[in-house]
């Protein structure tokens, strides 16, 4: 079995302790030792890779992965890409994802069935390069809901399919746990650029959830919700929905209700996308000034201070922020990091353990992913510098000496000195 022992690094294990200089021992695909300075780890017999004081710490993990979206500037574009190379171009992205130091995503759905699946069966399987998935069905949606772009007369498709009742849900979602995903979502609210389904409207039934749900739960599939409104939160804890994706516009009761499932719900409010369409989507006809006229702004504040006041009442609140549309393209998602930060006033080190040890728990890994420790995956990544002193290390990759996901290095350490790093 393979052994790696990374010396002279600081460790940022991800368990809250301050970066600390130290030595890490991997052997096959698992953190064997990891050591204070001071102490040591026997080298016979392995792979020695001085870190030159750069930082190792684990991978990232994307909890709201949309690998399979193709940077599009509108929800139709999706639609008129073949699955054969629609598929190609996923292939890419995930590379991408794996280069910019994720090693893991959460997927909250998949642009045409059975993408996701065949990504992560191969990735799996070795065929090509990408991070850990989760599987998601496309986005479960009404007539008239988030990702229904159809028109009278002409044919379009996106993201989504299309379910009325509860049948039409219950038939769906059957069809597709036997494809193969790791998770089903729905699309309870709609969006602000949605004019007949705005964030606020909730406009699955109470039934079409619950339909869903007895699906998931009785073949052991988790449930996630693009859930904007506070109604929309509601039901889907009701129901038993783990992973609620936005909850921007959530109201007293709905955080008492994500309050009260903290030990098994988690949050992502996406800020990404709402941040550069407020901000940097001019070049695509969206102005601020046209954005704001959507209600971006405001929801975006008042996301801003849900998610506040959420972090306050310990619920699990990760970064991941819709990335995959021409402004907000796939390979940026660490900046979701800074935006925790920078917009909601995590610390450094909260935002960093949001996107690698909550990441492993929403990756259903949380003993065995996203922090430094015996016995977890060796999924790893060296940042030249400390990304808790500047947490916007992480976007860069040529910051990134190295990568490692499942013990293999995906990119092969580069390090020179850290005496010649500060000359540089």
């Amino acid at each position: 079995m393979a052994k790696i022992l990374f010396k002279n690094v600081n460790v940022l294990d991800c368990t809250g302790a301050p970066p600390y200089a130290g030595q890490v021992l991997v052997e096959g695909n698992r953190i064997k030792s990891v050591a204070p300075q001071g102490s040591t780890i026997p080298s016979e017999g392995a792979k020695v890779v001085d870190g030159g004081g750069a930082t190792l710490m684990p991978g990232l993990v994307e909890s709201h992965s949309h690998i399979t979206f193709l940077d599009t500037p509108d929800l139709e574009g999706l639609g008129f890409v073949p699955p054969e190379e629609h598929m190609l171009r996923t292939v890419k992205n995930a590379k991408k994802m794996l280069d910019q130091g994720f090693t893991a995503c959460n997927s909250a759905a998949s642009a045409k069935p059975r993408l996701d699946v065949v990504l992560r069966n191969a990735i799996n399987a070795g065929d090509f390069p990408g991070p850990r998935t989760l599987a998601a069905s496309p986005e479960m949606t009404v007539t008239s809901g988030l990702g229904d772009v159809r028109m009278m007369h002409m044919h379009r498709e996106t993201f989504a399919v299309i379910c009325d009742g509860a049948e039409e849900f219950r038939k769906m979602s059957r069809l597709m746990v036997r494809e193969g995903v790791d998770t089903l979502k729905i699309n309870p609210s709609g969006d602000e650029f949605i004019p007949h389904a705005r964030a606020h409207q909730t406009v699955m039934t109470e039934a079409e959830i619950a339909a869903v749900c007895d699906v998931g739960h009785a073949h052991g599939k988790r449930m996630a919700a693009h859930a904007r409104s506070a109604e929309s939160v509601k039901l889907c804890l009701k129901h038993g929905v783990a992973v609620i994706y936005h909850a921007t516009l959530v109201d007293e009761a709905a955080c008492d209700a994500l309050e009260a499932a903290k030990d098994w719900c988690f949050v992502a409010p996406t800020l990404g996308i709402n941040y550069t369409t407020l901000n940097e989507a001019a070049k695509w006809g969206i102005t601020p000034q046209v954005a704001e006229s959507m209600g971006m702004r405001i929801e975006l504040d008042a996301g801003i201070k849900n998610m506040k006041e959420l972090k306050k009442r310990g619920v699990r609140v990760l970064p991941g922020g819709d990335y995959g549309f021409a402004w907000n393209p796939i390979g940026t998602n660490a900046r979701d990091i800074e935006h925790f930060v920078n917009l909601l006033g995590f610390s450094p080190m909260d935002a960093i353990i949001s996107a690698t040890k909550m990441g492993g728990e929403i990756m259903k890994a949380g003993n065995e992913m996203g922090q430094v420790k015996p016995g977890y995956l060796a999924d790893l990544i060296l940042v030249d510098g400390n990304p808790v002193a500047n947490v916007r290390l992480l976007q860069d990759a040529s910051k990134l000496l190295m990568i490692m996901k499942d013990g293999q290095f995906h990119k092969e350490p580069q390090v020179a000195s850290q005496s010649q790093r500060q000359i540089a």
